[in-house]
Protein backbone atom coordinates (compact mmCIF):
# COMPACT_ATOMS: atom_id res chain seq x y z
CA UNK A 1 0.00 0.00 0.00
CA UNK A 2 1.19 3.46 -0.95
CA UNK A 3 -0.53 6.15 0.67
CA UNK A 4 -3.31 6.85 2.74
CA UNK A 5 -5.28 9.47 4.23
CA UNK A 6 -6.48 9.66 7.66
CA UNK A 7 -9.81 11.93 7.73
CA UNK A 8 -10.13 12.75 11.97
CA UNK A 9 -13.79 12.91 12.71
CA UNK A 10 -14.15 12.66 16.16
CA UNK A 11 -18.28 12.64 17.81
CA UNK A 12 -17.96 15.18 21.10
CA UNK A 13 -17.42 18.37 19.74
CA UNK A 14 -18.41 21.03 21.99
CA UNK A 15 -18.34 24.46 20.29
CA UNK A 16 -20.13 23.24 17.47
CA UNK A 17 -22.18 20.08 18.29
CA UNK A 18 -22.30 17.38 15.41
CA UNK A 19 -20.12 20.04 13.45
CA UNK A 20 -18.65 16.92 11.13
CA UNK A 21 -21.97 15.95 9.70
CA UNK A 22 -23.38 19.40 9.84
CA UNK A 23 -24.84 20.37 6.56
CA UNK A 24 -22.76 22.78 4.60
CA UNK A 25 -23.27 24.48 1.35
CA UNK A 26 -25.85 21.06 0.87
CA UNK A 27 -23.65 18.27 1.90
CA UNK A 28 -22.44 17.25 5.13
CA UNK A 29 -18.87 18.93 5.72
CA UNK A 30 -17.20 15.70 6.15
CA UNK A 31 -18.33 15.14 2.58
CA UNK A 32 -15.86 17.91 1.01
CA UNK A 33 -12.92 16.48 2.98
CA UNK A 34 -13.54 12.85 1.68
CA UNK A 35 -14.07 14.22 -1.96
CA UNK A 36 -10.73 16.16 -2.18
CA UNK A 37 -8.66 13.08 -0.86
CA UNK A 38 -10.54 11.11 -3.40
CA UNK A 39 -9.92 13.70 -6.38
CA UNK A 40 -6.36 13.96 -5.70
CA UNK A 41 -6.07 10.10 -7.39
CA UNK A 42 -3.16 9.80 -4.15
CA UNK A 43 -4.64 7.86 -1.96
CA UNK A 44 -5.55 3.64 -2.09
CA UNK A 45 -7.55 3.91 0.97
CA UNK A 46 -9.46 7.00 2.55
CA UNK A 47 -9.88 5.97 6.27
CA UNK A 48 -12.27 8.27 9.13
CA UNK A 49 -11.34 7.81 12.26
CA UNK A 50 -14.38 8.49 14.44
CA UNK A 51 -15.40 7.31 17.86
CA UNK A 52 -19.35 7.79 16.30
CA UNK A 53 -21.56 5.73 14.28
CA UNK A 54 -23.76 8.38 12.67
CA UNK A 55 -20.39 9.87 11.24
CA UNK A 56 -19.41 6.84 10.17
CA UNK A 57 -22.70 6.02 8.28
CA UNK A 58 -22.31 9.86 6.69
CA UNK A 59 -18.64 8.99 5.71
CA UNK A 60 -19.39 5.41 4.29
CA UNK A 61 -22.51 7.20 2.27
CA UNK A 62 -19.37 9.24 0.85
CA UNK A 63 -16.72 6.89 -0.13
CA UNK A 64 -14.75 6.13 3.13
CA UNK A 65 -13.83 3.32 5.00
CA UNK A 66 -14.44 3.14 8.67
CA UNK A 67 -12.40 -0.57 9.43
CA UNK A 68 -12.30 0.25 12.95
CA UNK A 69 -14.49 2.61 15.71
CA UNK A 70 -11.82 4.83 17.62
CA UNK A 71 -11.21 3.46 20.80
CA UNK A 72 -12.75 6.21 23.49
CA UNK A 73 -9.57 6.84 25.46
CA UNK A 74 -8.46 9.13 22.22
CA UNK A 75 -11.98 11.00 21.38
CA UNK A 76 -11.68 13.15 24.51
CA UNK A 77 -11.30 17.09 24.38
CA UNK A 78 -7.93 16.41 24.87
CA UNK A 79 -6.34 14.22 22.41
CA UNK A 80 -3.74 15.13 20.12
CA UNK A 81 -4.23 14.77 16.99
CA UNK A 82 -0.81 12.69 16.55
CA UNK A 83 -2.40 10.03 19.03
CA UNK A 84 -5.47 9.47 16.44
CA UNK A 85 -3.41 9.28 13.97
CA UNK A 86 -0.40 7.07 15.24
CA UNK A 87 -3.62 4.80 16.63
CA UNK A 88 -4.71 4.12 12.79
CA UNK A 89 -1.10 3.54 11.57
CA UNK A 90 -0.34 1.22 14.08
CA UNK A 91 -4.05 -0.39 13.53
CA UNK A 92 -2.76 -0.87 9.75
CA UNK A 93 0.28 -2.22 10.92
CA UNK A 94 -1.40 -4.68 12.51
CA UNK A 95 -3.42 -6.18 9.73
CA UNK A 96 -0.25 -6.06 7.51
CA UNK A 97 -1.09 -3.15 5.43
CA UNK A 98 1.54 -0.22 6.41
CA UNK A 99 1.22 2.38 4.29
CA UNK A 100 4.43 4.41 2.85
CA UNK A 101 2.91 7.42 3.15
CA UNK A 102 -0.42 8.92 5.61
CA UNK A 103 -1.98 12.18 5.09
CA UNK A 104 -3.86 13.84 7.96
CA UNK A 105 -7.39 15.68 7.09
CA UNK A 106 -9.59 17.48 8.92
CA UNK A 107 -13.10 16.54 8.52
CA UNK A 108 -13.76 20.49 9.04
CA UNK A 109 -12.41 21.52 5.49
CA UNK A 110 -14.44 22.03 3.08
CA UNK A 111 -12.03 24.50 0.95
CA UNK A 112 -9.20 21.81 1.08
CA UNK A 113 -8.53 21.20 -2.97
CA UNK A 114 -7.04 17.97 -4.54
CA UNK A 115 -4.29 20.06 -5.75
CA UNK A 116 -2.94 21.45 -2.30
CA UNK A 117 -3.25 17.53 -1.96
CA UNK A 118 -1.08 17.20 -4.68
CA UNK A 119 1.25 19.67 -4.40
CA UNK A 120 2.17 18.76 -0.62
CA UNK A 121 2.69 15.05 -1.75
CA UNK A 122 4.94 16.52 -4.13
CA UNK A 123 7.06 18.83 -1.80
CA UNK A 124 7.16 16.07 0.96
CA UNK A 125 8.70 13.72 -1.78
CA UNK A 126 10.76 16.35 -3.42
CA UNK A 127 12.53 17.60 -0.14
CA UNK A 128 12.69 14.36 1.35
CA UNK A 129 11.56 14.92 4.36
CA UNK A 130 9.69 12.93 7.30
CA UNK A 131 6.42 15.13 6.87
CA UNK A 132 4.55 18.44 5.19
CA UNK A 133 1.46 20.69 6.56
CA UNK A 134 0.15 23.26 4.48
CA UNK A 135 0.30 26.80 5.97
CA UNK A 136 -0.57 30.46 4.94
CA UNK A 137 -0.72 33.92 5.74
CA UNK A 138 -2.63 36.27 7.69
CA UNK A 139 -3.08 39.62 8.31
CA UNK A 140 -2.73 39.45 12.36
CA UNK A 141 -0.59 37.18 14.92
CA UNK A 142 -2.39 33.84 15.75
CA UNK A 143 -1.05 31.72 18.68
CA UNK A 144 0.83 28.68 17.10
CA UNK A 145 1.60 30.31 13.72
CA UNK A 146 5.71 29.69 12.08
CA UNK A 147 7.53 32.02 9.92
CA UNK A 148 9.26 30.54 6.93
CA UNK A 149 12.94 30.44 7.60
CA UNK A 150 15.87 30.17 4.88
CA UNK A 151 15.56 26.93 2.99
CA UNK A 152 12.02 26.68 3.69
CA UNK A 153 11.99 25.55 6.80
CA UNK A 154 9.67 26.53 9.86
CA UNK A 155 9.86 27.89 13.29
CA UNK A 156 6.88 28.63 15.41
CA UNK A 157 6.02 32.45 16.62
CA UNK A 158 5.11 31.45 19.75
CA UNK A 159 7.45 28.49 21.49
Amino acid sequence: MKAIAIILARGGSKRIPRKNIKNFCGQSIIAYSIQAAQKSGLFDRIIVSTDDEEIAEVSRQHGAEIPFMRPRELADDYTKTNAVVRHCLEWLVEQAQKPEYACCIYATAPFLQPEYLKQGFEALKNEKCSFAFSVTSYEFRVHGAFRILAGGSLERIVP
